[in-house]
C-alpha cells in the first residue's frame, strides 16, 4: 500500500528557521477555501455571477483552479475554492480594487462569508503541474502560538496628527473576552506622519472579535470622534461604507518570526515602509529575509517580528528584549550596505521623509530613524 508519505508529489519548499512561525514567501502552492450562506431563492444567480467571474479569475497570474460546491444538506450553503501557484499572487490579486469589482455580484447574492487560506503541506496523487517537477509543497508544519495577528491602517488630515493621537490613546479599552474560544489579546497603535496603524493580535476567530470591538460603545465613540479628521471619509452607520472601509484599511500578516520563549518585558516598536508603486510585496519578502537571518543569531535582541503588507504599504512590528541594547537599531539597523541600499531602492522616499541623496547611502541607521513610528498605545487584556 502506497503511503500519503510516500506520494508526495513534486519538490519540497527550501527550508525555513523553526523561529519562523508564519511566511506567505516560501513558494508552496496555497488553497483558498470560501465559505459561503446564500440568500434563499438567489442560487441560480450566485452561481451565474461566480461562472462570470470565473471567466475573469482565470487570467490573474498565478491562479491555477477553482471549484463551487453546493451543501447537500443545506442548498444555501456554499463552498469556493481555489488553488494558487502562491500566495503572493494571490494576495496581490485579493487586496486589489479591481478584485473588490469582480466580486461585487456575488456579495448581492449573500448573507455572510467567510475566507480561509492554507498552504499545502502534502497531498495524495500527482496532479499535472507535479509532473512537470514546477509544484511546490510547504517543506514542513509550522509551529505558531495560538494568535492571529492582523493590521489597519488609514491617514489623517495633515495637521491633526497630535489631536488624533489623543483621542486614541485615551479610550478605555473593550472588553477582551468576546466568546468562549475568541479574545482580544493585545492591540498596539502607532502613528507615522499623518498615517495610523492599529495592530491586533487575537486568539480565535479573527472576523468575530474585530465584529465585537466594533459593537464596543468606546470604540465607537472613538471611531466617530477621528472621523472629522480623515483623509477618507467614510459613514460607519452604512453596512456597505464601512465594509469597503475596512477592506481598504486592511493590511494582513505575510510573515512571524518569534522567539521560543516569551519576554513579557520586551519593548514594542513599529517601523514604516512605504514602497515604490508595484513594490510592496518585494520590499516585505526583503524584509522577511533578514527577519529569517536573525531568527538564528543568539545575539538578536529582537525576539518577536511581524510584517504586514498590503499594495505598497509596508510595516514591521517588533518586540525587543530589554537588556540586550534594548533598542531594535541593534539588529534592524545594523545591516550591511548592501541590504539596506537595495531596500531604500525600493522604498518612496517622500512618503518616507527622505530626500534622493538618504536612500541612496544604504545607511541603514538613517533609514531606522526614518521609518520608526511613534507609539501612541499598547494595551494587553488583564487576562493575558
Amino acid at each position: 500500500m502506497t503511503t500519503m508519505s510516500e506520494r508526495v508529489s513534486g519538490p519540497v519548499t527550501r527550508q525555513v528557521p523553526k523561529r519562523v512561525a508564519q511566511s506567505v514567501f516560501d513558494g508552496s502552492s496555497l488553497r483558498v477555501v470560501l465559505l459561503v450562506d446564500v440568500h434563499d431563492e438567489a442560487q441560480q444567480e450566485f452561481l451565474e455571477a461566480y461562472e462570470h467571474l470565473c471567466s475573469q479569475v482565470a487570467s490573474v497570474p498565478g491562479h491555477v483552479s477553482d471549484q463551487i460546491c453546493q451543501s447537500i444538506e443545506n442548498p444555501s450553503q456554499w463552498l469556493i475554492t481555489s488553488e494558487w501557484e502562491s500566495a503572493p499572487p494571490f494576495l496581490a490579486w485579493v487586496n486589489s480594487q479591481e478584485h473588490m469589482e469582480m466580486v461585487r455580484p456575488l456579495r448581492n447574492c449573500v448573507r455572510d462569508t467567510r475566507s480561509l487560506r492554507f498552504h499545502i503541506v502534502r497531498e495524495t496523487g500527482v496532479p499535472a503541474p507535479a509532473e512537470s517537477g514546477t509544484r511546490r509543497l510547504q517543506s514542513a508544519a509550522r509551529i505558531g502560538d495560538g494568535k492571529i495577528r492582523h493590521a489597519l491602517t488609514f491617514t489623517v488630515k495633515p495637521g491633526s496628527e497630535q489631536t488624533v493621537a489623543k483621542i486614541l490613546a485615551d479610550y478605555a479599552p473593550p472588553e477582551s473576552r468576546v466568546d468562549d474560544t475568541t479574545r482580544l489579546c493585545r492591540t498596539s497603535l502607532f502613528m507615522h506622519g499623518n498615517r495610523v496603524v492599529r495592530a491586533v493580535e487575537v486568539e480565535g476567530d479573527l472576523p468575530a472579535a474585530l465584529r465585537h470591538v466594533a459593537r464596543q460603545p468606546q470604540v465607537r465613540a472613538v471611531e466617530e470622534a477621528i472621523n472629522p479628521y480623515l483623509e477618507q471619509e467614510r459613514d460607519l452607520s452604512d453596512p456597505e461604507a464601512a465594509r469597503i472601509f475596512f477592506f481598504t484599511a486592511a493590511v494582513p500578516a505575510v510573515h512571524h518570526v518569534t522567539a521560543d520563549d516569551e519576554f513579557p518585558g520586551a519593548a514594542r516598536h513599529a517601523l514604516y515602509y512605504p514602497a515604490r508603486p508595484g513594490r510592496g510585496m518585494e520590499v516585505a519578502r526583503l524584509l522577511a529575509e533578514q527577519d529569517e537571518a536573525a531568527a538564528n543569531d543568539p545575539e538578536c535582541p529582537v525576539v518577536r517580528s511581524t510584517i504586514f503588507q498590503r499594495d505598497d504599504i509596508v510595516v514591521r512590528l517588533v518586540d525587543v528584549q530589554s537588556g540586550l541594547g534594548g533598542d531594535p537599531a541593534h539588529s534592524l539597523g545594523r545591516a550591511d550596505s548592501t541590504q539596506a541600499a537595495k531596500l531604500m531602492s525600493l522604498l518612496d522616499g517622500e512618503a518616507l521623509g527622505a530626500d534622493g541623496p538618504a536612500l541612496e547611502s544604504g545607511d541603514a541607521a538613517r533609514l531606522f530613524k526614518l521609518a520608526r513610528m511613534e507609539l501612541v498605545t499598547d494595551r494587553r487584556s488583564a487576562d493575558v
